[in-house]
């Protein structure tokens, strides 16, 4: 088992050699529009993970998934070749690219979050001319006021010795 600190510093070399690869020296259409944006690697540094996004050619254009997927498969051993290479270590790592959702995950959630502000919005909208649908204090005070102000806390039936407990007989 590696170091965790040095199995960073590789997942990082790794994901530094692919994407200047892919950007400058594979010729290969579907992989202009590949981006990498995570590597990592396992503890026995013997396999290397590239986390990639794909952008479509322009804002509206649905991006290529499959046609990234298949130039990233064709390119594989070519990358291997060029990670070796770069990293000096004894075994290059075995490539292995997974699509990441992450870019995908947060615009639905962006649009969820906008769906809850339209939602607050319309609601306060609603709120703003509202009356409570009873009294406008439901919570009435029960009880006369003594003749000075002060509210009748005491009843006129009020024992003080009396303690609740009608079950036991003092005998």
């Amino acid at each position: 088992m590696a170091d965790p600190a040095r199995a960073k510093r590789l997942a990082k070399r790794i994901g530094t050699v692919v994407a200047s690869a892919i950007e400058f020296e594979i010729k290969d259409p579907p992989l202009a529009f590949v981006t990498v944006t995570d590597t990592k690697v396992t503890g026995d540094l013997h396999d290397a993970t590239v986390f990639y996004t794909v952008r479509g050619e322009t804002l509206q254009d649905e991006p290529d998934y499959e046609g990234a997927a298949a130039a990233l498969t064709r390119a594989k051993g070519t990358l291997r070749s060029k990670v070796g290479a770069a990293t000096g270590v004894r075994f290059t790592p075995t490539l292995s690219f997974v699509l990441d959702k992450v870019p995908d995950t947060a615009q639905h959630m962006e649009e969820l979050l906008a769906r809850a502000r339209a939602a607050d919005a319309d609601l306060a909208r609603i709120r703003e001319g509202a009356k409570p649908a009873g009294d406008a204090d439901p919570y009435r005070v029960t009880g006369g006021e003594e003749s000075d102000g002060e509210p009748d806390v005491l009843d006129d039936d009020f024992d003080p010795e009396d303690t609740g407990d009608r079950d036991r007989t003092d005998d």
